[in-house]
């Protein structure tokens, strides 16, 4: 049983976590770099301790500071939240030799699943189908990745074994392009990660990115709580999810549950995990790779299931019991969450930073905003560009949409740009409303320019706007006040003379 965590990471997740706490009565331990001083979760937390300079490799990312914070501030539990340590398992097996608790998988868990090679070899072991690609696992060199590339097939993806997020992951169209991208990707992996360790995995095309949220306990129960459709992608990062999947029957949404339980199994895995899938136009699916921590998108599956997967995730490292059977797990309704980042829809999605210095967040029913800014926050460039998570709830696919569109409308963030409007112009697009896309979809079927180009009518309104604007502005600065003859006004002297004349 642990009384205080320390929550070894940043943002909107923070203060998820740390609102978790505090329901539970337990006290939280924020932790930040110097660009974070000011952050939310630093004002929301029992406490807060500085970790170093702005980069994360120098903050976050150093797992003998978070040590010491935690034996200063006496937490005897971590969580790692996503990103950063989360997928780590040296830090995990650190946690347990200092007998703290990590609220998490167990060490050889991550080692299995957090390395995305070795997750292939483990479950297909298991009789779990996977994507065509490179089955060796440890550390494979250029030589040897460019050697095994022609036997897999273009085009192909460069993935990062560690990590996720779309980050060290590269498209392979052929082999001529492979090594500057082999290169690319081993880099951004060090950066975000800490391991520069990458393999090879066949492209799907055409296919629907779908995962499943899974729950473990160490009394060896093991349920999903569904799915959650994650194809609305760019680069590979997600910019939109929503469960139910529009795309799966009840029979492939059971077969799929069933390959994801037996794969967490065949690791002895524990706490909350997520299970991702590629499922092809024929509805044949694949094995992609398991995320060994909470997931970003886990909101969205909360607000179908009712259960608040953080809370279970504490409950679990407490050594209880999961409070769910699968037979008790009932979905209703349908969720839908944006991410609202700090970047240019209209110039190629750009990154923005800049100080927030006004923001009006959408409320009414089925709405929820997981943020970490505030007016005055200043966004950086030394982190992930994502503000908020929009999430919506409606009874039915359409009411969520529509839900949505409303809470898109209400939500303002002045003082740097955001993608608001792609998410206002997805929600808007018949593909979408139908159904009708896959992972490629906003890069290959969905454009800005053409949502948002002007026809000659548009053109000519704003023409005349503009020249009513000119003019009331040309009239205002043609009105000169003069000043009165007199020192004040005439209401003054009218009172002078009265008074001088009784």
């Amino acid at each position: 049983m642990f009384r205080k965590v320390l929550i070894a990471n940043r943002g909107e997740i923070a203060v998820r976590i740390i609102r978790a706490c505090r329901e539970l009565g337990i006290e939280t331990v924020a932790v930040f770099s110097e660009a974070d001083r000011n952050a939310l979760h630093v004002r929301f937390a029992d406490e807060a301790y500085l970790l170093g300079p702005a980069p994360s490799r120098e903050s976050y990312l150093r797992a003998d500071k978070i040590f010491e914070v935690a034996k200063k501030s006496g937490a005897d539990a971590i969580h790692p939240g996503y990103g950063f340590l989360a997928e780590r398992e040296d830090f995990a097996a650190k946690c347990l030799d200092l007998g703290i608790t990590f609220i998490g998988p167990k060490p050889s868990s991550i080692a299995a699943m957090g390395d995305k090679a070795e997750a292939r070899a483990t479950v297909i072991k298991a009789g779990v189908p996977v994507v065509p690609g490179t089955e060796d696992v440890g550390n494979m060199t250029d030589d040897d990745l460019l050697r095994i590339a022609p036997t897999i097939g273009f085009p192909l993806l460069i993935k990062a074994t560690a990590g996720g997020g779309g980050k060290g992951m590269r498209e392979v169209k052929s082999l001529e392009e492979m090594p500057i991208l082999l290169q690319s990707a081993r880099r951004e992996a060090e950066s975000a990660f800490g391991d520069g360790n990458v393999y090879l995995e066949k492209l799907v095309e055409g296919a629907r990115h779908i995962e499943f949220q899974i729950l473990a306990d160490t009394f060896g129960n093991v349920i999903h709580l569904g799915e959650r459709e994650c194809s609305i992608q760019r680069r590979h990062q997600k910019l939109l999810e929503e469960a139910p999947s529009s795309f799966l029957d009840d029979d492939l949404r059971q077969k799929m549950g069933d390959v994801a339980v037996r794969a967490a199994q065949s690791v002895d895995y524990v706490n909350a995990g997520t299970i991702e899938f590629l499922v092809d136009k024929d509805r044949n699916f694949y094995f992609l790779e398991m995320n060994t921590r909470l997931q970003v998108e886990h909101p969205i599956t909360e607000m179908v299931t009712g259960i608040d997967i953080v809370a279970e995730q504490i409950r679990v490292a407490r050594g209880r019991q999961l409070s769910y059977t699968q037979d008790q797990v009932h979905f209703n309704g349908h969720a839908i969450e944006c991410r609202v980042n700090a970047e240019d829809p209209f110039n190629n999605f750009v990154p923005s930073t800049g100080r927030i210095t006004h923001s009006l967040i959408p409320t009414g029913p089925g709405v929820r905003v997981d943020t970490g800014v505030y007016p005055g926050f200043e966004i950086t460039p030394f982190y992930d560009p994502m503000i908020a998570k929009l999430i919506v709830w409606g009874e039915t696919r359409a009411q969520a949409i529509l839900r949505m569109r409303r809470a898109l409308e209400e939500y303002r963030i002045v003082g740097v740009r955001t993608n608001i409007p792609f998410h206002q112009t997805l929600m808007d697009s018949h593909r979408f409303m139908g159904g009708q896309f896959d992972t490629r979809f906003v890069e290959e079927r969905f454009s800005m320019d053409d949502a948002f180009q002007a026809d000659e009518s548009h053109a000519e309104i704003a023409a005349i706007l503009a020249t009513l604007v000119a003019h009331q502005a040309n009239e205002r600065s043609a009105q000169v006040v003069r000043r009165n003859e007199r020192d004040t006004s005439n209401w003054k002297w009218v009172g002078r003379w009265e008074r001088m004349h009784r």
